[in-house]
């Protein structure tokens, strides 16, 4: 076995002192994806793993945080929802687990921040928005990921390249940059910005650790970046997810059978999470609330959970859906988390060490005139020759 790269001291960053992680790398907390395995992966190779709650009960949680804990001492978090009528009862899971991270996909109100805040978990919410960000923030988070619009699963119309440096300029809590990221490269490009780290969900998705049945991983190998499409068709808010034959189904239904279909599967999903008819009533109002939805949206809610669980959980790429970032066609292998991780470490060291590109070297010294050789003068008009 190799040994880990000792990071550049560059990526000794906020998000590292905050949550006791090695590197500045975060594996999301995706649904039906991030399990107990792939979250202690990351953790035991000194990223920040999330263990997707959201998607679980409240006993599947506590099973899955103790698993957690059985293969890891390093810290972890864990991602809930916090529109959810048992949130207060899965924080005392997180505490009573150890968990460091409370991890939050929509944002959490004032009083279960301070819930969290007092047990001693530090708050991450994700946003997509530069207001959210301002408003967690103000509401007392520890940091916040800032998913940019080429983010997979649920996704915002900016881009990180703008939303990033937006959300740096305007909070003093730490940053997480998600949205487009997969390498070394990409973590010191965020860390120009102003990024504390990076966060990661469809490259953690694609490692020997995740879940995701064989033939799904190779499915999503093979996809270009131009192979990703945002429908709100999934569950009647912006998904971002491969471009497939069920997609194009979905799309293509009509109104009234997409609604009979979102009923469906909400009995399916009640059935699943053993949640109560009046739980279920109490957060669907709840989500409404939260993201100002119609009712045939709210109903539509149910669709996204049972759809990535059928593709992502149980490998029926024929019927279900796979969120998936825009960065799924500059992947091409299925790693370790730890040869993950430990090839962003070294290749972000290798970037923060090296010399610009633009540096020139003998080939391309100045003559006496100060001109470039002859490959590249420039004519009197300031433009490039040959």
């Amino acid at each position: 076995m190799t040994e880990a790269p000792v990071p550049h001291p560059a990526l000794r960053t906020r998000l590292c002192e905050l949550t006791g992680v090695r590197v500045p790398i975060v594996q999301t907390g995706m649904g039906w994806v991030s399990d107990h395995r792939l979250t202690a992966a990351t953790a035991n190779a000194g990223g920040l793993g999330i263990l997707a709650g959201a998607t679980m009960s409240t006993a599947e949680l506590a099973e899955a945080i103790a698993r957690t804990r059985a293969l890891t001492s390093a810290p972890f978090g864990v991602n809930l929802r916090a529109d959810r009528p048992d949130a207060a009862e899965q924080v005392d899971l997180l505490i009573e687990g150890r968990v460091a991270v409370a991890s939050f996909a929509l944002a959490p109100k004032p009083d279960l921040i301070a819930r969290c805040k007092a047990a001693g978990l530090v708050v991450i919410p994700s946003i997509g928005a530069l207001r959210h960000a301002e408003k967690v923030a103000a509401w007392g988070a520890d940091a916040v990921i800032v998913q940019g619009s080429e983010g997979g699963g649920h996704t915002g119309p900016v881009p990180t390249s703008v939303l990033l440096p937006q959300v740096c300029e305007a909070v003093e809590i730490p940053v997480i940059a998600a949205g487009g990221f997969c390498d070394g490269r990409g973590l010191v490009a965020a860390l120009a910005y102003g990024a504390a780290g990076v966060a990661m969900g469809t490259r953690f998705l694609l490692t020997q650790e995740s879940p995701v049945a064989e033939q799904v991983k190779r499915a999503y190998l093979e996809r270009a970046v131009t192979d990703t499409v945002v429908t709100t068709e999934v569950d009647g808010v912006p998904n971002r997810v491969l471009r497939t034959g069920v997609v194009e189904r979905i799309e293509q239904t009509k109104p009234l059978r997409r609604l009979t279909r979102a009923a469906r599967n909400a009995i399916a999903f009640q059935k699943l999470s053993g949640t109560s008819w009046p739980d279920l009533v109490r957060e669907a109002v709840a989500t409404k609330r939260a993201r100002d939805l119609s009712w045939s949206q709210v109903v539509m809610s149910a669709n996204a959970p049972m759809l990535y669980r059928a593709g992502l959980h149980e490998g029926r790429s024929d019927v279900g859906v796979l969120a998936s970032g825009q960065v799924v066609g500059r992947i091409d292998d299925l790693p370790t988390c730890a040869e993950l991780i430990d090839r962003i470490v070294a290749e972000a060291g290798a970037v923060l060490d090296g010399p610009l590109r633009g540096d020139h070297d003998d080939r391309g010294d100045q003559d006496d005139r100060g001109d470039q050789d002859g490959r590249g003068d420039q004519d009197d008009r300031g433009f490039r020759r040959g």
